[in-house]
């Protein structure tokens, strides 16, 4: 799909450390963890903080613990599998967990629960659309784009366990 619009892109600061966010048209395509292996910056796009001060401002509201949700355009690009889990976990509210098993029964596919992992992994805009909230059949902490500590403590901040403040 050929666009003529510039895409932009830049870190931003998290207490997970660098997020690289990428957006075109006014709608982010990409927030992912910037750490040991980063995605990469493609030819051709734009680096440019401008696009991305509502982005910035939100991000800086949940890590304070004063946002919920996030109220930004977004273009997810994936399957019309992966946009229905995409669409699932964006209802798992605000502080709570879902296992695989629960996302799959959500979107009318209970044995896809493979599926539904791989299609977890495949979310290209962490923190903004919830995949931290699903969690293994027993509960425990399953893998994790930003790595298992990132993980448990976007979690730990959701369920208020986390002092917020610096």
């Amino acid at each position: 799909m050929a666009s003529h619009e510039t895409t932009h892109h830049c870190l931003i600061d998290s207490p997970l450390g660098p997020l690289l966010a990428v957006e075109r048209g006014g709608k982010l395509l990409l927030l992912a963890f910037a750490g040991d292996d980063p995605p990469e910056v493609e030819p051709g796009w734009v680096e440019s903080e401008a696009p991305f001060a509502e982005l910035r401002a939100q991000l800086g509201e949940y890590f304070e613990g004063r946002r919920r949700e996030f109220d930004l355009p977004i273009e997810p690009e994936g399957t019309e599998f992966q946009m229905a889990v995409w669409s699932a976990l964006r209802d798992i509210p605000y502080g709570a967990t879902a296992t695989y098993g629960q996302v799959a029964e959500a979107i009318g596919r209970p044995t896809a629960v493979r599926a539904v992992g791989g299609a977890n992994n495949a979310n290209r805009l962490s923190i903004v659309i919830p995949c931290h909230r699903v969690v293994g059949a027993d509960g425990s902490l399953t893998g994790f784009g930003g790595g298992l500590e990132a993980k448990a403590l976007l979690l730990e901040l959701e369920s208020g366990t986390v002092a917020s403040g610096g």
